[in-house]
């Protein structure tokens, strides 16, 4: 029940702790063996390869983060990226940030483009929904979209810090890329009848599954959803 419940994704260290969620102590290795015997198995990212679209004329912003994608606390770091997905309409395109201190997406934007104004709408998303700090670090690609002025504009407007990684390496941005990775294997990249079907489908995936119900591994905190990793930041910084 708990792999069906996780759209049949998860693996042995995630029915693990969900089951000790459950207050229920059970081996590791007596579930992988169960899982084993009856053929269950959760997702298996394959490796996947992409090419950003650099704008040759735009200046773009330093790399602030260094690789580095861990934030103390949330609303100081934000990682910025596009994923097109397929409808029988043609290409529907996903701009999203995803707070690093929580892996919450937290800032998405659903449009049949991705021209700046859709990575402009999920930062104001970002912004109107959770508190950024001043100074935040808004990390992207050198993709055309985020080194547009538009959103360079607005990201000054709103008090925040700029930052890209290299054109064509993956790694520079790879907190981004890793949740891309982990949308196209979880719901799939069949196309869809329509684009209305890919709204639905992409935002329950991340507002019902992702954020509030799919674990993932805290260094600090254990095994969490994204809103539960917020909360225990948020009762912690009140402590």
């Amino acid at each position: 029940m708990l792999h069906i419940a996780s759209r049949r994704t998860c693996g042995v260290p995630r029915v693990h702790a969900e089951l000790r969620r459950l207050g229920r102590r059970v081996n590791r290795k007596r579930i992988a063996r169960i899982m084993r015997e009856r053929n269950i198995r959760g997702v298996t990212r394959r490796k996947h390869h992409w090419l950003t679209r650099p704008d040759k004329k735009a200046k773009p912003a330093p790399d602030l983060t260094g690789r580095d994608f861990h934030a103390e606390r949330p609303g100081t770091k934000l990682a910025g990226d596009i994923t097109c997905l397929s409808a029988a309409e043609g290409r529907f395109c996903l701009a999203r940030g995803l707070d690093l201190a929580t892996r919450e997406v937290i800032g998405c934007a659903m449009a049949d483009h991705h021209r700046a104004e859709l990575v402009v709408d999920a930062l104001d998303m970002a912004h109107g929904r959770s508190h950024l700090e001043p100074g935040c670090v808004i990390h992207s690609d050198r993709g055309s979209e985020y080194t547009s002025a538009q959103f360079r504009d607005r990201i000054s407007e709103s008090g925040l810090r700029q930052s890209c990684g290299r054109t064509g390496s993956c790694f520079d941005n790879a907190a981004a890329e890793s949740f891309r990775a982990l949308l196209k294997e979880e719901i799939g990249t069949r196309t869809r009848p329509d684009r209305a079907t890919a709204r639905t489908e992409v935002f329950n995936f991340i507002e019902t599954f992702y954020n509030r119900r799919r674990l993932r591994k805290h260094k600090i905190f254990g095994y969490l959803t994204p809103a539960e990793t917020r909360q225990r930041h948020q009762h912690t910084l009140a402590a």
